[in-house]
């Protein structure tokens, strides 16, 4: 939901249910554990009536320190679980450019990136790389802006971390 928030902008409960093939209730509920925390805020400056309820992403990154969390069980699996879901999101996003990429411009597919390196890092060391990557990812986003003429959302996916 936050993640449709931030690409497609503010939604109505009613179109947060079509995109997700949920039910207005269970968005509704989400939208409210979201907003609690604030994630998300309302927008209803784009309602057209009373019942109308939009909702709009309150900030454009999600970022936190998961050390920040060892301390507290129960954050910490908050935590893992909320990243496991992240992960397989990117998965599945990747995977479905691959199944759409050949129906791509090819401008697109040739300024397109998927890769992996290693190195043998310090924990000092592996922090400053973190650093460098969210500067670059920051960078772009700050950048991006929807209404250019052949702008699209792009990801920018990176990960840095211990190999197990």
């Amino acid at each position: 939901m936050l993640g449709l928030l931030r690409t497609e902008g503010p939604q109505t409960v009613g179109a947060l249910g079509e995109h997700l093939d949920a039910a207005p209730g269970s968005i509704s509920y989400h939208l409210g554990t979201l907003e609690r925390h604030g994630f998300v805020a309302q927008a209803p400056e784009l309602a057209r009536d009373g019942r109308e309820r939009w909702w709009r992403a309150s900030a454009d990154v999600t970022s936190f320190e998961p050390v920040d969390l060892q301390q507290d069980p129960g954050q910490r699996v908050a935590g893992r679980v909320m990243r496991q879901a992240l992960v397989q999101r990117y998965a599945a996003d990747q995977l479905a450019y691959l199944e759409l990429e050949e129906t791509l411009p090819s401008a697109w597919i040739a300024g397109a990136t998927m890769g992996d390196d290693h190195s043998w890092l310090t924990p000092s060391e592996l922090r400053e790389l973190s650093d460098e990557l969210e500067a670059v990812a920051a960078k772009w986003q700050a950048r991006g802006d929807r209404d250019r003429p052949d702008a699209a959302p792009v990801n920018i996916v990176y990960a840095a971390y211990r190999k197990p």
